[in-house]
């Protein structure tokens, strides 16, 4: 069985069975960026922010959110991304995650041709919270 860390990152691509542990054996940086709670592009940045423990100067646009994923100094040679909650969030908000995943995809070509490797996680929840 392969392990998605022992292939090329492939635009966002469904999160495998304990992510963190996984990237751990492949000494894989993770950071978690949850979806839950984002209802515009103000909370998507905020939600970044808070994820990526980002400086509150961070410029929150979508060019300062390529900026910062491209950006070599800032992140280990290989580094996921883990998109929690994101199908529901891509389902409420299909124009904002499609900007999204545009800025996101470039980050990870931009990677690629660094050398560097950025995977795209799509990690969903459970258990569906709004459901009664």
């Amino acid at each position: 069985m392969t392990q998605i860390f022992d292939d090329e990152p492939s635009g966002l691509q469904a999160a495998p069975r304990d992510p963190r542990i996984m990237a751990a054996g492949h000494q894989v940086g993770v950071r978690e960026v949850n979806f839950g709670a984002v209802h515009d592009k103000d909370t998507l940045m905020l939600a970044f922010l808070s994820g990526l423990a980002l400086a509150h100067s961070f410029g929150r646009n979508w060019d300062a959110l390529y900026d910062l994923l491209s950006d070599p100094t800032l992140w280990p040679g290989k580094f996921a991304l883990l998109l929690c909650d994101y199908a529901r969030f891509r389902a409420r908000h299909p124009h904002l995650s499609a900007e999204l995943e545009r800025v996101l995809i470039d980050a990870q070509a931009e990677a690629t041709t660094q050398s560097r490797k950025l995977w795209l996680l799509i990690e969903e929840l459970e258990s569906d919270p709004d459901a009664r």
